[in-house]
């Protein structure tokens, strides 16, 4: 086609999709795209389908690279299909006309424009339609902002709710949630939750008041019964509960005491070497990975043995940090043990700690099956000697025939993975030694130990520049989707791993592997190879003599290979969700997008609890999602004996959330540490706030944004709430200010141990708990707040007809702390 034409036909999309209604009708997408699947797809927006199709789609990567570059991918993914380019809006189109028009793809007239938002390109195999979004194509993506610091613990953000998920009430007990919904309370719409209890009563929650509502996760697999409302049954659970965990504080500040108390060891400050070491650092260090190094820099000077959790998702920083401590220890004259839980991932940190630390006088050795009988004895024996300063090994390095010179930094790489005699051994290590345990799932009982506050830690939760989330896919085993994936990640010039976790088979696996993708190479590895044999293998495919990596679990944990970006997980409903992600986290390590397919069985039938932990991986995909994966894997399987059986039974009466509460608040107490400021302030005011529907779709958003806006701490928290809200979602409404005014005005009342703000006739009320404090705020403004008895306080209103924002302005302006 000639360009003329090219903007002829773009000017009939743009008039045919300038109502943005028609972007979501069927009969504009059958008549632009002429495939009836696209209409079935637009169709759910609207209502129930009274038919369906099952349509065979994938994802395609993203774009970059010069102008070239990007006509010669238009045409390679337009070869035998018609190419959709949407933009958001119709200026943009000339653009994409010009650098478009002299491809293949447009001449052959399979390249079509139209204006809508499309957030990842995708292909539709059978209909042979590609739909490639601008901002993709033009590898633009969302501005990424430092995360926010949030005062909340990181068990907040990832609790939200949806339709039919078990809560606690914290007033009456387990009930069921039921969604958000708009109420109308004398004129004024205010969003509440609403929520089921036993014998179907239902209760409405308002959202500012969300803090009373948490999500319920047990200690058992078995599902609890509703609570009955007015019941007396909850308040002995809770009070049990109280009790219980009251025990369980002092006995765990006994044992830390215990701990603190002993010497440890002193570190120096960082010397002029530490300072260069850090320095040959190739990479920018993230905020959370600086503040990191700090705390546990500050922890080994401290004296006092350290044990500090690192936790972060795969491929976040967390081996350079632990690099930087063990080369803090050997500059003080200690030995550094690094304990990881396979081979594999032994000799990917030998090599990384030898090539990070080959400018100094580092000696750094081995000790696992990989080394030779001879090499294990020379190791040994430089243990003993002081000889060796860094050791790095499997289980081995617990074995009682394993002596150090002067031991002085253990570092655990995944605790979990280890069986109960080597966590004794590590357990006796920690009485005298610095250690740090790592984890990108850590769980639920380290987990709960940090988040009390029993014992350190350290999140790492921000992703290096330009790393992208891993894109995830459930699907049934296919030949097809399976060769064009692989012939995707070859044509880039990547690798491909490929697990199947039985040894049995693998060689057949292999087999019709290659008959399907005859172009490729493909190499198996798995544990019961000879160690020559495997470290061969594993050699080769790092240097990139092989295209697939058809393997075990073994590459579970830390393989480090930045080409390999496509991974596919056979029989993928056998593993456990931290299975899942720590594979998944083998890919995704480098600025190119990522794939991984759970492959299923298509003759077999998944269990209930597999499709939970399949539903969790693919939901829970973005970057730094290890604590959401740690809590849903808490949620499906039960605690367990978290905690010993007895704190187990008052977590499944009580639920997680609320027993940490309760046992942080006992382990304050103990401590003598003041009370947490009390936001709990009943604000009875004709005003409406909330987060409008038209404003946030999104239903989690919404909860997940009224929750931590229960929570916030200070005034700085607001102002990051409100411009987080205004760059994600625009300019507040009202409504939505409204929200945030109320926030202003609950920490400014807690100050002055208010508890509930209301109307009463022509009077604005104040009920407080302090009468002493309250007095302070009501000598600021004589003849304005009169006191009326030990409870309750007055401010008669000159006018009953105030709006809304009036009404909040006066007080805010009557409990500020300037008059």
């Amino acid at each position: 086609l000639e360009p003329a034409e090219i903007r002829d036909q773009m000017h009939q999309y743009i008039d045919r999709f300038a109502d943005p209604e028609l972007l979501f009708s069927p009969d504009a997408h059958q008549q632009s795209l002429g495939r009836m699947p696209m209409a079935a797809v637009v169709r759910m927006a609207a209502g129930p389908l009274e038919n369906s199709w099952r349509m065979q789609s994938e994802s395609i990567e993203k774009f970059g690279g010069d102008m070239a570059e990007l006509r010669a991918a238009i045409d390679r993914i337009g070869a035998d299909s018609s190419v959709h380019v949407v933009a958001r809006v119709a200026g943009e189109l000339e653009r994409v006309l010009e650098i478009l028009s002299t491809t293949k793809t447009a001449a052959t007239g399979r390249l079509h424009l139209s204006v809508g938002c499309v957030h990842h390109a995708y292909r539709l195999r059978d209909e042979k339609v590609c739909v490639v979004g601008c901002d993709q194509m033009f590898s633009r993506g969302e501005l990424r902002r430092g995360k926010a610091r949030r005062q909340s613990k990181a068990i907040d953000s990832f609790l939200s709710l949806r339709d039919g998920d078990l809560i606690v009430h914290l007033a009456h007990g387990i009930g069921r949630f039921r969604g958000l919904r708009m109420l109308d309370r004398e004129g004024q719409l205010t969003e509440h939750l609403e929520l089921e209890f036993h014998g179907g009563t239902r209760i409405y929650v308002p959202a500012a008041r969300i803090d009373l509502v948490q999500k319920y996760v047990g200690g058992t697999k078995t599902r609890p019964v509703l609570a009955k409302i007015g019941g007396q049954n909850w308040i002995k659970q809770r009070k049990a509960a109280e009790q219980a965990v009251s025990d369980l504080a002092a006995e765990m500040l006994e044992l830390q005491a215990a701990r603190a108390s002993r010497p440890g060891i002193a570190c120096r400050d960082d010397t002029a070497w530490q300072h260069e070491f850090e320095h040959s650092f190739p990479y920018r260090e993230t905020p959370d990975q600086l503040n990191a190094i700090v705390a546990i820099k500050n922890d080994m000077e401290s004296g006092r043995p350290m044990d500090r959790l690192l936790c972060g998702d795969v491929g976040f920083g967390k081996t350079e940090v632990a690099m930087r401590a063990a080369f803090k220890a050997v500059e003080n004259g200690f030995q550094v043990a690094m304990l990881v839980p396979t081979t594999i991932l032994a000799e990917q940190h030998y090599r990384t700690f030898r090539e990070r630390m080959v400018e100094f006088p580092v000696r750094i050795a081995k000790l696992s099956r990989f080394c030779t009988r001879e090499e294990e004895r020379e190791n040994l024996a430089g243990l003993a000697s002081g000889a060796v300063d860094i050791v790095i090994g499997t289980h081995r390095l617990v074995s009682q025939d394993v002596k150090f010179c002067n031991l002085g930094l253990a570092i655990i790489d995944e605790e979990q993975r280890f069986g109960v005699a080597h966590k004794e051994r590590l357990k006796a290590l920690r009485s005298a030694i610095d250690v740090l345990t790592m984890s990108a799932t850590p769980i639920p009982r380290t987990l709960h130990m940090s988040l009390v506050g029993v014992r350190d830690i350290a999140n790492l939760e921000t992703p290096p520049e330009a790393r992208m989330a891993v894109e995830t896919k459930v699907t049934r085993f296919n030949n097809e989707l399976i060769r064009t994936a692989v012939l995707r990640e070859l044509n880039r010039g990547g690798q491909i791993y490929f697990v199947h976790n039985r040894v049995n088979d693998i060689h057949l696996l292999q087999a019709r592997l290659q008959s399907l993708v005859p172009e490729a190479s493909i190499c198996v590895g798995h544990g019961q190879m000879d160690e020559g044999e495997l470290e061969a293998v594993m050699t080769d495919f790092i240097n990139g003599r092989y295209d697939i990596l058809l393997a075990t679990t073994i590459i579970e944990s830390g393989l480090d290979i930045p080409n390999a970006n496509t991974m596919f997980i056979d029989e993928a409903d056998r593993y456990g969700l931290s299975d899942l992600h720590q594979l998944r986290g083998r890919v995704g390590r480098y600025k190119h997008q990522a794939y991984c397919y759970l492959l299923l069985d298509p003759q077999r039938q998944i269990t209930p609890n597999a499709a939970k932990r399949l539903q969790a991986i693919e939901t829970f995909s973005e970057m730094g999602a290890g604590f959401a994966i740690s809590m849903r894997d808490l949620e499906i399987r039960g605690t367990g004996n978290l905690l010993g059986t007895e704190q187990s039974g008052h977590i499944a009466a009580v639920g997680y959330e609320l027993y940490c509460q309760l046992l942080e608040s006992a382990v304050r107490r103990l401590r003598q540490l003041p009370a947490r400021l009390s936001t709990d302030i009943d604000i009875d005011l004709p005003v409406e706030a909330f987060l409008p529907d038209e404003f946030i779709t999104d239903g989690r958003q919404k909860i997940d944004l009224y929750r931590r806006l229960t929570r916030v701490e200070n005034f700085d928290q607001i102002v990051e709430i409100r411009q987080e809200i205004r760059d994600r979602f625009g300019p507040l409404p009202p409504p939505a200010e409204r929200l945030l005014a109320l926030c202003e005005i609950r920490l400014e009342a807690a100050m002055w141990q208010v508890e509930r703000i209301f109307l009463e006739d022509k009077y604005l009320g104040f009920g407080f708990r302090n009468r002493e404090r309250f007095a302070q705020l009501a000598n600021r403004r004589p003849g304005v707040i009169r006191i009326v008895d030990d409870r309750k306080a007055y401010v008669t209103l000159k006018s009953l007809t105030m709006a809304p924002s009036q009404m909040l302005a006066l007080v805010k302006s009557l409990l500020q702390l300037k008059a």
